[in-house]
């Protein structure tokens, strides 16, 4: 499975490599998304194939890449646009994956754990119908109007089919999602912990490059080109490696709920920074930095926290579920803080420094509310730490 999304996401990027229209470049970004099943399926693989003690390393290891590659691919677009052209941005990651698609098929033995089963299309149509609905709703609100009845429609539309999904998946004997395995304590916690955190992170990749690239003529910004704000993004990538692989080590020793409360922690005091020390160019490089920190430690517990609370054959699902939750969080994040340095533009066009004030703060906020949240994730006993990603896989988790 992980070949094939990894072939389908080289078709995506073709696709949108050799796009001449924006419609045709949506086309690929679209079959691109099948890149998504990526990283779930990458933990189920560490999960079967690296011994117990490994595997929160392994998993931190991936959850590390995955901050790392959109910092990079933010640092990296100025200079690929100015040298070369956008084609570039897709072809480049395309012969990347490639490779990484061969280097699978050589390398990485197939998964010993099987079950029977059959898709449950139903329910994978309501899942996107309802998200798709919530999503064009939240991205669209500010442009529309959050009052408007389009808006308004896909609200409701979002509620009721998620609500027909919930259903559906209580009543088929196969469900996509196993509705039991989301009551879990420490699941359903960690997807709070999630939303939440998806929706403060986004104000590092939205919120920061509109910030230094606004110009010094405002009073507050610093000018920069794409290229230059781009380089405002590399130290939260470095921070991101180093930062995730000690959240693995931690995870191990003393849980993965230590990580997720110190990673959010960080973050406040990062987005603080940003929110009320931002006229130097030196403090925003070292709120990145502390941020990437925040990230590393964060999404590496949050993946280990699930993979330890459901049997192996649900690692993919959960994963998936928990990746899902921090894109919706980080979705509305976006939207809402885009909507309060867009609601103080001045009559130059150039928003007013309040209002990235106001949203580096409410990104803060949404971060200490995902620490408090933390709290209320269950912690592991003491002495089913070394063995952290099987403690209750079969005896506490349905199956």
């Amino acid at each position: 499975m992980l070949v094939i999304a990894l072939v389908v996401l080289v078709a995506g990027l073709l696709v949108s490599a050799l796009a001449d229209s924006v419609g045709l470049l949506i086309v690929g970004r679209l079959i691109q998304g099948v890149g998504g099943a990526v990283f779930p399926l990458s933990f189920g693989i560490i999960r079967d194939e690296f011994p117990p003690k490994r595997v929160p390393a392994g998993i931190a290891m991936v959850s590390s890449v995955l901050g790392i590659g959109g910092g990079l691919g933010i640092a990296l677009a100025g200079p690929i646009v100015d040298h070369l052209s956008y084609h570039w941005i897709f072809w480049i990651p395309a012969i990347a994956v490639g490779l990484c698609a061969v280097g699978l098929v050589l390398f990485v033995p197939e998964s010993p754990i099987r079950t029977q089963g059959r898709v449950d299309v139903g329910g994978a149509l309501l899942l996107a119908g309802w998200l798709s609905a919530l999503l064009i709703g939240v991205t669209e609100g500010g442009d529309w109007g959050w009052t408007s009845g389009g808006i308004l429609a896909l609200f409701a539309a979002s509620a009721f089919l998620a609500a027909s999904w919930v259903a559906l998946e209580r009543r088929v004997a196969e469900p996509l999602v196993d509705m039991r395995m989301l009551r879990l304590r420490t699941v359903w916690t960690t997807n709070l912990c999630g939303v939440l955190f998806g929706f403060g992170m986004l104000g590092l990749w939205v919120l920061v490059p509109q910030f230094v690239s606004t110009p010094t003529s405002s009073g507050y910004g610093f000018g920069a080109t794409v290229t230059e704000a781009g380089l405002f993004m590399l130290p939260s990538a470095g921070t991101m490696l180093l930062f995730g692989m000690l959240s693995g080590r931690l995870s191990r020793t003393v849980g993965s709920r230590l990580p997720l409360l110190l990673g959010s922690g960080v973050s406040v005091v990062s987005f603080a920074l940003l929110a009320f020390a931002h006229s130097s160019q030196t403090v925003v490089y070292v709120a990145n930095a502390i941020t990437g920190a925040g990230i590393g430690l964060a999404w590496a517990s949050m993946a280990n926290l699930i993979v330890g609370a459901v049997p192996p054959e649900q690692t993919g699902v959960a994963t998936g579920m928990n990746t899902l939750m921090r894109t919706v969080g980080g979705a509305i994040g976006a939207q809402v803080t885009a909507a309060v340095v867009a609601s103080r533009v001045g009559s130059s066009g150039i928003p007013d420094e309040t209002g990235f004030t106001i949203g580096f703060a409410i990104c803060s906020a949404a971060l200490l509310v995902t620490a408090l949240a933390g709290l209320l994730v269950p912690a592991p006993p003491r002495r089913a730490l070394a063995a952290l990603p099987l403690s209750g896989s079969s005896a506490s988790a349905p199956r």
